[in-house]
Formats: structure tokens, sequence, C-alpha cells
């Protein structure tokens, strides 16, 4: 009991559920770099230790800061960031400082080059776009991360400035993240508020996503969605949403409006860690896990996935809707559905009512089979025409034989 560390409310950064790892270890796993203790040292990571000493190097050279007070800082820190790790940090002190900086230094390079486009075209990780991406998707995982709040205290030491302007790191990631993710809906705006308790890089990516203020949740009555499928057989029209945040879905007079939504394969990454980070962090709105779970219902077949294919709303450069479909089954497999609360309850209501209505469906089966070309068009006016003509002639026969 005696080694047992005492638990802080500070605790955002930990190990992935292994029910989830199981599903996708790659989703969780860096590929090349390591950020923080829990995947320090692997043997396939190491290779970038001697990189993150090179960009340790160039970036003391932007400060007038010594390499000993940045020490000595975390050192001073050390307790509180410790306390960010949902685990006990094997690392004596010495060693734990080292790592930070060197990691901070690491991504500091990375946001700063970034920023800087060309000049660093001819660095041999960065210069690489190959490398580079592998970089940007390991730094947005959730065991690979530092607090940010260190993040944001070596930056301020360092007073880094750009064109006699100091830079701020929420505005240098900001940036990063937009130009990276910006096909998750990250608006253009960026508003500093939204930030000021942000935990780390995977958090600031889920702060940049999610709605700035909650919609008001109830308990659903029911808690399915119709697909798409049986949507448009209601009759239910579906159209792209002029909005960038995924979260603003709107359903008014029989018309689905739903944000463009971009599936690659770093996405279901980002979206996976996003997922892990929600679940084990009781203290934010799972929206993104909401999220995943209402787009599954509506895209829950390969046909459902095709119809938004269609009308644009899902812009798919995996080509193959079967795959896409299995790809909102794979993430849907790390959400948890909530009885009492869900984000999209009041439009899960509002869907399943429009399609109860039996006339919603009389007056879509008619347009959708009956009405569908001219040719069918013409057709089922000519019969009916034809329909009104015999009843005429009926009734005139009767009437002569009177």
């Amino acid at each position: 009991m005696k080694s047992l560390i005492p638990l802080s409310e500070e605790c955002s950064i930990h190990r992935v559920q292994e029910s989830l790892r199981q599903l996708d270890e790659n989703a969780y796993t860096p590929r090349v770099v390591s950020i923080g203790p829990i995947h320090h040292g692997k043997q396939q990571l190491k290779a970038m230790e001697d990189y993150k000493l090179r960009y340790l190097q160039r970036f003391l050279l932007r400060t007038d800061v010594h390499l000993e007070e940045f020490i000595k800082f975390i050192g001073q820190n050390e307790t509180k960031v410790r306390n960010c790790y949902a685990e006990n940090i094997e690392f004596n002190s010495d060693d734990f400082e080292k790592m930070i900086l060197m990691d901070a230094a690491f991504i500091f390079e990375v946001l700063l080059r970034h920023m800087e486009k060309g000049e660093f075209v001819y660095d041999r990780l960065y210069g690489n776009p190959l490398k580079k991406f592998d970089i940007k998707d390991d730094l947005y995982m959730l065991e690979n991360q530092l607090p940010f709040f260190i993040l944001a205290d070596l930056f301020r030491q360092a007073n880094i400035s750009n064109n006699e302007e100091n830079l701020s790191i929420l505005n240098i990631t900001h940036s990063f993240t937009k130009t990276y993710w910006d096909y998750l809906g990250i608006e253009e705006s960026f508003d500093e508020t939204k930030y000021l308790n942000v935990k780390h890089l995977v958090d600031f990516l889920r702060i940049s996503i999610v709605p700035s203020e909650p919609q008001r949740r109830v308990k659903p009555e029911i808690l399915t969605t119709p697909s798409v499928t049986k949507l448009y057989q209601a009759g239910v029209k579906f159209k792209l949403g002029s909005s960038k945040n995924l979260f603003d879905i709107k359903f008014h007079n029989g018309i689905l409006e739903i944000p463009r939504i971009t599936t690659r394969s770093t996405m279901e990454y980002a979206v996976k860690n996003i997922l892990a980070f929600e679940k084990n962090q009781g203290r934010i709105e799972n929206f993104l896990n909401d999220y995943v779970i209402f787009i599954n219902y509506l895209a829950n077949s390969p046909k459902d996935a095709e119809i938004l294919v269609q009308h644009g709303i899902i812009h798919n450069p995996i080509g193959d809707s079967e795959r896409l479909s299995t790809l909102f089954h794979s993430l849907v497999e790390r959400a948890t559905l909530s009885p009492d609360y869900f984000h999209f309850s009041s439009l899960v209501e509002e869907l399943n009512g429009y399609c109860r209505r039996p006339w919603n469906k009389w007056k879509a089966t008619l347009k959708q089979d009956y009405f569908k070309t001219p040719w069918t068009t013409v057709s089922v006016i000519a019969a009916s025409i034809l329909l009104v003509l015999t009843l005429i002639q009926t009734i005139c026969s009767i009437l002569q034989l009177k």
C-alpha cells in the first residue's frame, strides 16, 4: 500500500482500455515517435531520439533561456506533471525531466516549422511528407501525450517571437491542428477561451470539433434512429449542410441537413483516440461518442452510405460503400449509448415520428415508384385518364340501360 500513488484530479493521460486496444492495436500505438513516458524507450521508436536532440538544439537557438533553466522549471513542476498520468512513472527525476524537455521541444519545433513552411524543406524528417504525416498521427494518440499546461508554460518561458510578435502555444497548435484535421469541421475563427482547460493535444482536437454550447439533452424515448434507406422510403430528403461543424445536424419540413463527412484512414485513428479519451473522462461531454452512434444508425448498410455519398454528404476517397459502412461500424464498437442522456435525442424522436406517419410513406412511394422518371409519370397519368374514361363509359352504359 505504501507504493500506491495518490489519485489526482489532473489525471488525463492513460493507457487505452484493453478491450478497445484488442479491436485495433494500430490505432493507439505510435509508429514513428514516442511522446511522454508510456511508449518511451520502445525499440521501434528509438531512431527518433537523435532527431529529438537535433530539434532541442534548434529550439534552444530560438530563445535566450538556457537549457538548465528549462530543466529547473520542469523539476519545480515534476509532481504536477506526473499527476497527469494514470499510472506510476518509473523514471527517476533526472531522466523524467530530460524526457519531458526533449519531447516538448520536439513538439514545439514541429509546430513552428509548420508555420515557417519552406524554411525547413530540406529537414530529413519534416521535409519528408510521409514521415511528416506519420508524426502528425502520432502526436494525436492518447497514450502519446504531454500535459498541455507544461507545454504552455515552457513555451511562454521561451518567449519566442515571429516578426516581433510573440507567438502563443494556443495559436500555433490551432494552426497545425486545423491544417491537418480541417475536414473534421474545425472552424476558421479561433476562440482561445474554449481551450482554457485543455488537457493535451487529443483534447485540443476534441475541443476544436465539438459544439461550444451543449444542447439540452433529455432521456430519449426511442434509442434507435431509422437508417437512411428507411428515412428515404418515408419521404425524407437529404441535404448537404452549410455548417462545417459535424454536430450541426438539422431536420425541418422533411429535410435532413447533415454537414459534410470526409472519410480518411487518419480520421479513423483520430476519432478512435478521442473516443478512448471521452470514455475515461467522466467530467466531459461525450459528444463524439453520441455522434458516432447517430451516424452509424443512419449509415447502417452500404446502400445507406451510398445514398449519403450521392447527396454529397459523405466525401468518400475510400471509394467503396461497403468499406465505408464497415468504417462506421468499427467506430461504434468504441461508443456507448447512454439510455439517460443522448446529444441527438430530440432529433431521433423527430425522425422516428416522421417515419410513423402513413401519409409521408404513401407520398414517398408515389414519387419514388410511380413518378421516378418522365416516362413513368406519363404512363401513370395516361393510365389514370384511361381509368377515368372507362369509369365514365361504364356509368353512361348503365344509365342507357335504364
